[in-house]
């Protein structure tokens, strides 16, 4: 077998090719990188975001868009009484009427950016309980709470959603009362808002859904309850089995990212091996030397696939270090809400996978090729 230092010899001999194969591989390291994190980012954020103690009360019909549906303003009390074993906080069944709209919003000037609104009373807290007021309080009529992402969903500044700043929707202006987490769910990029303010806002007479929190009451129960109540025209369903509906729904997005990735990474796979194969022909005459020498045409493939895979894994190694300093962490957001990218270390082990294949791949067609014709035909050809 040839050292490994003979295969790094040749990696560095040509500068210019070599930075051109950790550039282009580390593009795609990168690209790959980015399209499974982006993936794990938005599908966590989504399953995540549906409590299975909490059910939603729809509108029969809508229950793939929440946004679409009308509950009437009476059943948050009508649920609070009909369905036994709800969980209750201060004596009072934990029930929230809730009203999502999404919208224009004005942050500055004419400036106008589209906005998830939820009206809601103070009642919302006791069945979001991963909901936390980090500053200020929570919204009184005029009065609009914030989430911690929103400005990212807005694409604006987090100071220009501070406490005291306002806000316009639909020509009226609110005040920004308080600032709001909930750690690794679609309600952290939402704005909200008193329910009377966005029902008059909206013109609208319904609610969107009322959401229960469950206590010994199980989904049956709370199926039972639309059964018996047909005037009412509701559906029950779990939070989480909402929320992964909408995770599904949302795969389409996700597999585009994968595809645009792997063409890229096709591509690059094709521009390498026009490389490789210009930098291998140009040296059949040193191979047929160290062929003439002793040394084997597997030691050679050896040699040369080292040589492509030390490149590739430098790329590899370029794209993790660029992806950990600079964009893990990072805030994407998307139509209903907001996640963070994480670079986590399957995701690296993945990139630096991919290096390996890279290198594998990209190498061994042009160098079988040029090792394939016998001693005597390579000397001949150089």
């Amino acid at each position: 077998m040839l050292p490994f230092t003979y295969a790094i010899r040749n990696l560095v001999r040509r500068p210019g090719r070599c930075v051109q194969l950790i550039l282009g591989s580390g593009l795609v390291v990168l690209l790959l990188m980015l399209a499974a994190s982006l993936n794990r980012g938005m599908n966590r954020v989504l399953i995540a975001s549906g409590s299975p103690q909490n059910v939603i009360l729809l509108g029969a019909g809508s229950e793939e868009s929440i946004e679409r549906s009308e509950v009437a303003p009476s059943v948050p009390d009508i649920a609070a009484a009909g369905i036994p074993g709800l969980r209750t906080v201060l004596g009072q069944p934990a029930v929230s009427g809730e009203v999502h709209y999404n919208g224009l919003v004005e942050i500055s000037g004419d400036r106008a950016s589209q906005a998830l609104l939820r009206g809601v009373t103070p009642r919302a807290l006791w069945v979001h309980r991963e909901v936390r007021i980090l500053e200020g309080h929570f919204p009184r009529p005029g009065e609009v709470m914030v989430g911690r992402l929103a400005h990212y969903k807005l694409e604006t500044s987090a100071a220009r959603l501070a406490i005291g700043q306002t806000i316009r929707f639909n020509d009226v202006e609110l005040r920004i009362s308080g600032v709001f987490d909930a750690p690794g769910t679609v309600m952290e990029a939402e704005l909200w808002m008193n329910i009377g303010d966005l029902l008059t806002l909206t013109q609208r007479d319904s609610l969107s859904c009322v959401v229960v929190a469950l206590g010994r009451a199980e989904l049956e129960d709370a199926d039972l309850f639309t059964k018996q109540r047909l005037d009412l025209e509701l559906v029950a369903m779990r939070e989480s089995d909402y929320y992964a509906k909408l995770a599904r729904f949302y795969a389409p997005v996700r597999w585009m990212a994968w595809i645009c990735a792997v063409l890229i990474a096709a591509g690059a796979v094709f521009g390498g091996l026009n490389t490789l194969y210009a930098a291998f022909v140009a040296r059949i005459r040193e191979f047929g030397a160290l062929q003439a020498v002793g040394f084997g045409r597997f030691a050679l493939l050896a040699s040369l696939l080292q040589e492509s895979t030390a490149a590739t894994l430098m790329g590899a190694l370029a794209a993790a270090t660029v992806g950990l300093l600079w964009l893990d962490g990072l805030t994407v957001p998307f139509s209903i809400g907001a996640f963070s990218l994480n670079f986590e270390p399957d995701i690296l082990a993945l990139g630096f996978g991919v290096g390996v294949g890279l290198g594998i791949i990209g190498a061994l067609p042009p160098a079988w090729s040029c090792l394939r014709p016998k001693l005597i035909a390579t000397l001949r050809a150089a």
